[in-house]
């Protein structure tokens, strides 16, 4: 075992030399064979960000803003749910490239998809898919994305993108678009719409609005941006519509200690809801064609709403005559136990839009017929989305429903929040809130301070983590993310803690 080598060279006080070809020798034992096999453990040999690793960072910082890089990968040699760095440091990675990487890295099933013939001619010729798709692109649509295992139940239609905010960005477009043919009653576009739509004026340029939710994150495109509100980072000097915004439910925890006190929470956030829908019709003018909210509000905290909740939700939406987009991009492809997060939820119909990327490895959008344009060029770009992000996505499917991996995720996912919640309890004047879906988990540390602390103590461990909010650590494994794994973080975590 590598760690154990580690600690016995240590230990025995041997030098440097001889404990870096100890370790070389293991790791090459390790990559010999299926590129799937990974170490049994971390490997730390420099600290985080290793000397190449920060050397890199002042190379891309002179030709482009890299102070967000934390350190650079070497992904030929990166593995399984391990993540190696240029350092020779493998982490354990519970964090997956922020919830993108399903299979973990250098998965057999995903190079061998790349390595088939036919599959590198439709990489090679890259189309724009709006005006020349292959001639398998409808087929592929249909036993790929819309293959009912793994579509939105009740959701036929789907238009493909490249990212999660391009996503959202153009499902916003199919929206007012629907929106504003019911406001036409199926009547042709006046000379008036056409000539004034040029001049970004009304009745062309119509005044309509999402609501958001305070919290969210959905993209950093202009439009999605008006929609987000997590940092001011992401927003600031940059101009916004003035579009609703109601308050996300702020729940306290434990959840079934304070049932009465999250339930008040609820209705107060729903009469809000009601309260813009009348408010942005009325006195604004601006009228609310769609709603936009998270499953689960990633970015803005990991935090949750319930079930009931939800459902009021499409409710209240459906009576104002609203769309309902459910933002799945980093909570679609299986991580909370389900292919999407909103199943859980029990709602009356399918949401009117759900999106995604991430996981999903190209962008898009699910929706009923009535959002597809009657019109061409309505919703559309050079690409349109991505073949070769299908082909990884065909392999993906065919491992998740082989190896069972969403039942995996759902018994680890148990494992996991048992033993927070046991460290919660030891440890209850450093962190809190322990929540989470399947392995989509995160807890709140006593400060953002004492959470940048944790999280950098964690990656000196060995533990690649990802932070949310102002104070949330989020995990984000990938699904094939074991027990055996979840022990290595959560002992990390238990040592950090008690330092």
């Amino acid at each position: 075992m590598i760690v154990n080598k580690c600690h016995r060279a240590l230990n025995a006080r041997t030098s440097l030399r001889q404990l870096l070809n100890g370790v070389t020798t293991t790791w090459n034992r390790c990559l010999t064979g299926s590129v799937s096999r990974e170490p049994e453990g971390p490997v730390i040999m420099t600290e985080i960000p290793g000397p190449r690793s920060r050397s890199l960072i002042q190379e891309l910082n002179a030709i482009q803003q890299a102070s967000s890089v934390q350190f650079f990968a070497d992904y030929e040699k990166s593995s399984g749910n391990y993540i190696m760095d240029v350092d020779g440091n493998a982490l354990l990675d519970v964090y997956m490239q922020i919830s993108s990487m399903p299979l973990g890295y250098n998965h057999p099933a995903m190079l061998e998809a790349l390595a088939d013939p036919v599959n590198q001619k439709i990489i090679a010729n890259r189309p724009a898919l709006g005006v020349f798709p292959g001639k398998d692109w409808p087929n592929r649509l249909r036993n790929i994305l819309l293959n009912k295992e793994v579509a939105p139940s009740g959701l036929s239609h789907i238009t493909t993108m490249m990212c999660g905010s391009c996503s959202n960005e153009n499902a916003f477009k199919s929206i007012f678009i629907w929106y504003a043919e019911k406001q036409r009653q199926g009547k042709p576009f006046t000379k008036d719409e056409m000539e004034s739509c040029m001049i970004n004026q009304i009745p062309g340029s119509p005044r309509y609005s999402i609501m958001s939710f305070t919290g969210g994150f959905h993209g950093r495109t202009i439009a999605c941006l008006s929609t987000t509100h997590s940092k001011y980072i992401h927003k600031i000097d940059v101009p916004a519509f003035d579009w609703p915004i109601a308050s996300f439910p702020e729940y306290k925890y434990p959840l079934e200690e304070n049932v009465r006190e999250n339930q008040t929470e609820d209705k107060r956030c729903l009469a809000e809801v009601e309260e813009l829908f009348e408010k942005y019709k009325k006195e604004k003018k601006v009228p609310v064609a769609g709603v936009i909210i998270e499953p689960i509000q990633s970015e803005g905290g990991d935090n949750h709403a319930s079930p009931e909740f939800f459902q009021e939700l499409q409710r209240i939406t459906r009576k104002h005559g609203a769309a309902l987009l459910i933002d799945e991009v980093q909570t679609g492809c299986g991580p909370t136990g389900k292919m999407w997060c909103h199943e859980h939820f029990n709602l009356d119909t399918p949401p009117d839009v759900v999106t995604f990327s991430k996981k999903m490895q190209l962008g898009g959008y699910y929706h009923w017929e009535d959002f597809k344009p009657k019109q061409s060029y309505r919703v559309f770009n050079t690409w349109m989305g991505d073949p070769s992000k299908l082909i990884l996505l065909e392999a993906i499917l065919k491992v998740i429903k082989k190896d069972n991996l969403l039942d995996r995720v759902v018994r680890v996912g148990d494992y996991m929040l048992k033993n927070l919640i046991d460290i919660q309890k030891d440890h209850s004047s450093v962190i809190n809130a322990v929540r989470g879906r399947g392995t989509l988990i995160a807890f709140n540390c006593l400060s953002p301070e004492m959470r940048d602390t944790i999280m950098k103590k964690l990656a000196a461990k060995g533990i690649q983590v990802g932070g949310c909010g102002n104070q949330a650590v989020r995990l984000r494994p990938a699904l094939t993310f074991a027990e055996h794994h979840a022990d290595i973080f959560l002992d990390a975590l238990r040592t950090v803690l008690n330092e």
